[in-house]
């Protein structure tokens, strides 16, 4: 496919979803077809998974149903609209993508890291992100950005923060040529000089 997937991922509060917001606008200004989605959600049905996935409501529900309900979010953003923006030639952003059910499933929940990344396969028909920013931050840092009332996951608590935290950084150590350690803890500005840097190596990289 002709265009270039990029995917933000990061424990809740890092920061990812400004970062992923402030790319999209850096692209924008620089006259590229670019699109920002987020996981899940996307599309009509993904936002009702989503809206399912994090009721607090729902706190008995199970981690198999909820790794699940994440992939069926996907596979329908995946073909409703990654792949035909991917086929434009344009630049798809995500806000969250696959490793994020490899980590808080995988990993935090205890459902296997490898088996996750069998169900993501299948999900995604096999589309990997070209970058995966990983914003890393102190978890106590971090959850102190989330504001108004927190959702099914951000109620989890440090403990399991933590976790989703340490299996991010694991990712990054397996998959480092793809997954770019961003040190989330510095100021906005500096965070997304951070990425801008990368990805201009990266088209650089493209184009020659």
């Amino acid at each position: 496919m002709k265009g270039i997937l990029i995917s933000f991922e990061g424990i809740d509060g890092s920061g990812k979803s400004t970062q992923a917001k402030l790319l999209e606008q850096y692209f924008r200004s620089a006259g590229r077809n670019v699109i920002l989605l987020r996981e899940p959600g996307g599309t009509v049905v993904g936002e009702r998974i989503r809206a399912i996935l994090l009721d607090r409501a729902h706190d008995d529900m199970t981690p198999l149903t909820e790794v699940f309900l994440y992939l069926a979010a996907r596979a329908q953003i995946t073909v409703q609209c990654i792949v035909p923006a991917l086929e434009r030639g344009d630049i798809v952003i995500m806000d969250r993508f696959r490793d994020s059910t490899t980590v808080y499933q995988g990993f935090a929940r205890g459902l296997g890291m490898d088996k996750m990344n069998r169900l993501n396969e299948i999900a995604t028909g096999g589309i990997t992100p070209d970058i995966t920013f990983l914003i890393d931050s102190e978890t106590s840092h971090a959850l102190s950005r989330v504001g108004g009332s927190p959702d099914r996951l951000e109620s989890e608590g440090v403990a399991f923060m933590e976790s989703v935290r340490d299996g991010f950084l694991k990712l990054c150590e397996t998959e480092g040529s793809r997954v770019k350690y961003i040190d989330g803890n510095q100021d906005i500005e500096t965070v997304g000089k951070d990425v801008r840097i990368i990805v201009e190596r990266f088209l650089s990289g493209q184009k020659s």
